[in-house]
Formats: C-alpha cells, structure tokens, sequence
C-alpha cells in the first residue's frame, strides 16, 4: 500500500513538473526589446513617500504607507531582480509589498508581475478592460497577442473600474480609466507630502498607438478609435502638481533626474511637456481616423 502511494505521488510530480517545464516554454517575451528597458537604474524618492524603483525606461513606482507597500509596474520578467534590489537599497522590505498595480497589461511592465505576486503574496488589482489578458499571460490582448503568452498569467484579486480608490493604511489612489494603448490602460492619481507640503501625482498612461494599420481593421477591440477619442479629451482635463509615466523616456526622466542629485519633487513639476505630448498624439489619432477613411 505504501508503495504504491509513493509511486502515485512520484508520477503527480512527475507530471507536475512535465506541466511546469510546458508552461514555462510557452511563455515568452519579444527578444528585440530597447536597451533601456534591461539597463538598472538607481532608485529614488521622487516625492513624499513615493519612489522610482524600475530599470532605465521601464518605470516601477513604490509607494510606502503605514500598512505596507504599493508597487506600480513590474517591467519585463528579469527586471524582478533590479526592482527588489532597488526597493531593499532604499531601506524597504520586499515582502512588505501589499498591493500590486499595472498602468497597462503588456509584458513589458507586467513581466515580473506573477513573480512578484508569488514572493510577497500581495493582491494584484487591475482595470477591467486588461483582466482578461493579465490571467491570459497577453494571448487575449488585441494586438500583442499575436505573439502569444509573453508573461506568466497574474491571478487578479480585485478589478477596477474608472476612478475606483485603492486605499492601503493612510493612502489612496484614484484608477482613472484610459483605454486605448491597451483596452484596460490607465492611470493612478493620488496626494504625497513631505515636510514642505503636498503634491498631487498623476502617474499617466500616454496613449500611444501600437498598430500600423487602420482603426477599422483591429476586429478584435472594435471601440478602439472610441475609447482613443475619449482617452485623448479626459487627459488635458486633470489636473496635478507632478506627473510621471510608465516609461522613464516619455516624461524626460533622465534630463530632470541624474544619479546622485538631491531630492527634488519640483523637477517633475508643470505640464508643458504633458500636453505638449497629448497634442502629439492627437495628430496622429487624427491622422489614423483620416486614413480609415481613404
């Protein structure tokens, strides 16, 4: 009998890790990336208690609170490694993240996400829109799917709507729904104070177009000139002291930070770029609607 147990439990590994080393494969990530986007990057306070702890262009937020941690992105799937030795060089614990968030659901800012989740065995909140390609690892994205599964699929412990409060001890953060990039892309804005005073953050979403094609064409999200038409009139309407982005390289991250410079919330002050950036790619929406037209 006892045998026999054992030849049981050895076959259910066996199969198990037969089904691990399958899965594993099946995952797999666009090798032409930006340099960028594996480089390190040292970790700063940006203001009050909130941090940049990503990669040179994949940016990761963390925001610390009396209750626990909130990481914002995760970038690809080896930047694991960078953002835990960022978190751990400012003095923070790793295993104090509580909170997991994503500001789009592609695998260069949900790579690391499962992991993450996995060590730390904080609950990962995300907007409605990408819930569905987060448990698929991206296969049921509009347009990266195409590839596959390019992250390891997220379990989702809470879906969020537009403008939704995440609360986490004496924090909270407002989801502002911004679809487009992806059909779930959005953006976090929330109040952070130092001794001098407060800022209220916007961590936004830009909404660049990935396609090459015609709006028409994408059958898979058939409101996607919609929802880019919306996303593009409810931006240059928020209002914040400082904003950020999911990328270092589309808020000029390296031209107002350099390593080593003193705290200064004021350098990622003002909005000029912002909506300098939104007019941008306003034109090219236009330009996109003007050709499904042709």
């Amino acid at each position: 009998m006892q045998h026999k147990f054992v030849r049981n439990l050895f076959l259910l590994m066996t199969g198990l890790c037969m089904l691990s080393t399958t899965y594993a494969q099946q995952v797999k990530e666009p090798t032409r990336v930006n340099p960028g986007w594996n480089r390190p990057q040292q970790p700063f306070r940006i203001a009050g208690n909130l941090y940049y702890v990503g990669t040179y262009d994949l940016a990761s937020y963390l925001i610390t609170t009396n209750a626990g941690n909130i990481l914002i992105n995760t970038g690809l799937a080896a930047s694991e490694k960078t953002i835990k030795n960022n978190i751990e060089a400012l003095g923070f614990r790793f295993r104090d993240i509580k909170i997991l968030l994503t500001m789009q659901a592609h695998y260069d800012h949900m790579g690391a996400m499962a992991a993450i989740q996995e060590k730390t065995g904080a609950r990962f909140m995300v907007d409605a829109g990408d819930e569905s390609v987060c448990k698929s690892g991206g296969k049921t994205d509009y347009e990266m799917g195409k590839y596959g599964s390019t992250f390891r699929p997220v379990s989702v412990d809470r879906v969020l709507h537009d403008k939704d409060t995440i609360r986490l001890g004496d924090m909270q953060l407002v989801m502002l729904h911004h679809p487009g990039h992806t059909m779930g892309s959005c953006s976090f804005i929330f109040d952070v104070k130092d001794d001098n005073r407060s800022y209220k953050v916007l961590l936004a979403n830009m909404p660049t177009i990935i396609i090459d094609g015609k709006f028409a064409a994408v059958k898979a999200y058939p409101a996607i000139a919609k929802d880019y038409a919306y996303t593009l009139d409810t931006m240059p309407k928020v209002n914040f002291d400082l904003w950020l982005a999911a990328h270092a390289s589309q808020f000029n991250l390296h031209e107002k930070h350099k390593d080593g410079d003193p705290y200064n919330p004021s350098a990622f002050a003002g909005r000029e770029d912002y909506d300098k950036q939104l007019a941008e790619l306003k034109a090219v929406y236009r330009e996109k609607l003007t050709a499904d037209k042709k």
